[in-house]
């Protein structure tokens, strides 16, 4: 254990969880933070260097962070202005939302959910009637949909199933921005100051491009909806999770009072 990360109780306390009526209780994020993530990894050693690497993950996370807080804005009701950088995402996420007729209570919009059996706190997006289910809505801006959000969203349907007897299921909207190469097909993501290429699975009758040589078209923004109605073995993990996260802080964790 790295005994200099936190400065103190009071800077462990901000960064790893939230005070909610003069207990504190661990943050979602932050327990789920334990589990390895090797696609990460693998991109930390094949980066340049380590100091460009975290410059690109922390613009990627800023990009990310903007197209969030648009939706979230935009979810409860309010014309925000959009940033032309993010346009062509909020186009297609709009379209999509009209088209599904999604609808979502602003009152459980960045709603806190919190675990008085389990002792944590997070906080969900939103909660959403689509397709005449009721569920948990969480989104987000990665590349794909990751196995390791269903940690995260069955940590909020547990709390929330004893809560709302008519909650059924959960989503997964990702929201992402991408452009297609004219000739071959092939896909590119600019996030984060780098131009992830992906080849097309086949060209357009056309031989495979150099990634120096493809004809990129327009930036369009892509909108992938994924459902996963059964979260209960994914709760069962999200609490060894749990517990590993506090076996790894335990000095802190004993520090401010929550394990003794």
């Amino acid at each position: 254990m790295d005994f200099d990360y936190f400065k103190d109780e009071k800077s462990f306390k901000e960064a790893s969880g939230y005070e909610i009526d003069g207990v504190w209780y661990p943050r979602v994020t932050k327990i789920i933070s334990i589990k390895a993530k090797p696609a990460l990894y693998r991109y930390y050693a094949e980066a340049a260097s380590y100091k460009d690497a975290q410059a690109s993950t922390e613009k990627s996370a800023a990009e990310g962070t903007l197209i969030h807080e648009t939706m979230e804005k935009l979810l409860i009701g309010e014309k925000p202005v959009i940033d032309p950088s993010i346009q062509p995402a909020v186009e297609a996420f709009l379209a999509f939302w009209d088209k599904n007729n999604i609808q979502v209570d602003p009152e459980y919009v960045e709603k806190r959910v919190v675990s008085y059996d389990h002792h944590y706190a997070g906080t969900m997006d939103a909660l959403a009637l689509i397709g005449g289910k009721f569920g948990v809505l969480d989104i987000k801006t990665s590349q794909a949909i990751y196995r390791d959000y269903s940690l995260q969203t069955s940590a909020y349907m547990d709390p929330l199933s004893k809560q709302l007897k008519n909650l059924q299921t959960r989503w997964i909207l990702r929201i992402d921005q991408q452009k297609t190469c004219r000739t071959c097909g092939a896909m590119m993501r600019p996030k984060g100051g780098r131009e992830k290429i992906r080849r097309a699975a086949k060209s357009n009758g056309n031989s495979f491009c150099h990634d120096d040589t493809h004809d990129w078209g327009e930036l369009t923004g892509i909108i992938e909806l994924k459902e996963f109605p059964f979260w209960k073995q994914d709760f069962e993990a999200f609490l060894g999770a749990k517990k590993l996260w506090e076996w790894e802080n335990d000095y802190w964790l004993r520090r401010v009072g929550y394990l003794t």
